[in-house]
């Protein structure tokens, strides 16, 4: 791992090679510089930056958790490097995950030069909102246009059980922090879990509306060995009939480019989505890949198969060709979709979802 309490105040040596320098290149990328094999042109790229973080979610890890030494753990500089050439093949989306992203020492210095790009147009964070009390300003600052907080509940003991060690206080003042520092339309996400969280779907909408916040539900996804999913799986279309009972929701076409489906409710700005890979698969249109903190470009959430870059950056330092390559190549292996929901009890996917990212 390099030192990251000494970095350059410019762009790294090496690094102007993987940035789209023509005033053509920067303003926009020519159509389907990077396409898959069905067709689909990929455009939004989620990077994580870290395994570790400071919650133990019941659905995202073990209790006990086995992180990431640093060596095997990309540097920031390797970060700024791989999301480089994303951009520079057509990606305009780039989402900070983890892990929980502000856990990472000196992430900021990441952030910063991460906004600057030329080419990114949506730099865009998820976390679980427990430091952006200290850092909402600062990224505000540095370029970042939209965070997503994760949010599965407003009851603080029932909080404390469903991330093992979370304090609620800190999620809601980073919310508030969030505002204050005049970031707009942030949105919730909530794992909807039956028998757990599914009696406040209501209260957390209103919760939204109250704060001029987006939310989205998310079905649960069978990535790791944790058991008993079955039980506690809630489809989309049950939850949105449950809101109905007490919601006006209106179908909308807006899309914030990513998976979710949206519903507006009437008299507010707030939008309610839904994002479902159980019962509404949306993989005909997926337009994004994930890269985790070692490393490894998923190109599918839902599959084992994966690109190794961690290799590639050390064996080639600076070297833009090779790692433009790999990302290319890795396209091949896209897949058109995955099956959840013959997966729930037994998934393939054995990784964490924190080791994947967000």
């Amino acid at each position: 791992m390099q030192n990251e309490t000494l970095r350059p105040e410019t762009t790294p040596n090496g690094l102007n090679d993987f940035i789209p320098t023509s005033d053509v290149a920067r303003r926009s990328h020519p159509a389907g510089t990077l396409v898959d094999k069905y067709g689909r042109r990929i455009t939004y790229v989620r990077l994580s930056i870290t395994d570790r973080c400071d919650f133990r979610c019941t659905y995202c890890m073990a209790e006990e958790m086995t992180f990431l030494p640093r060596h095997e753990v990309m540097s920031l500089e390797e970060c700024l490097q791989v999301a480089s050439v994303f951009v520079g093949l057509g990606v305009s989306k780039l989402r900070i995950t983890g892990g929980e992203p502000l856990v990472r020492k000196e992430a900021m210095w990441l952030i910063e030069r991460l906004g600057a790009l030329p080419g990114l147009d949506n730099l865009v964070i998820t976390t679980n909102g427990s430091q952006l009390d200290r850092f909402a300003p600062a990224l505000k600052s540095a370029g970042v246009r939209r965070i997503n907080i994760s949010l599965d509940t407003l009851k603080a003991d029932r909080f404390k059980a469903i991330t093992r060690i979370g304090d609620l206080s800190k999620v809601l003042n980073g919310i508030a922090a969030a505002g204050a520092a005049g970031f707009r339309r942030t949105k919730l996400n909530t794992v909807m879990m039956r028998g757990i969280n599914d009696d406040e779907f209501g209260d957390l909408v209103q919760f939204a509306l109250d704060h001029e916040l987006d939310i989205s539900f998310i079905e649960e996804m069978p990535l790791g060995e944790i058991h008993g999913r079955s039980n506690t799986y809630i489809s989309s279309e049950e939850t949105r009939e449950r809101l109905a009972s007490r919601f006006e929701l209106i179908p909308s076409t807006e899309s914030s480019g990513g998976p979710a489906r949206y519903w507006r409710i009437p008299g507010s700005e707030s939008r309610v989505g839904f994002i479902s890979p159980h019962s509404h698969n949306f993989c005909d249109s997926c337009n994004r890949v994930r890269i985790t903190a070692k490393g490894e470009l998923y190109p599918c959430l839902g599959q084992n198969d994966a690109m190794h870059l961690l290799p590639i950056l050390r064996e080639h330092p600076g070297e833009a060709a090779p790692l433009r390559q790999a990302i290319m190549d890795s396209m091949g292996i896209k897949p058109y979709g995955h099956d959840f929901t013959q997966q729930m009890e037994a998934p393939q996917v054995v990784r964490f979802m924190s080791m994947t990212g967000g």
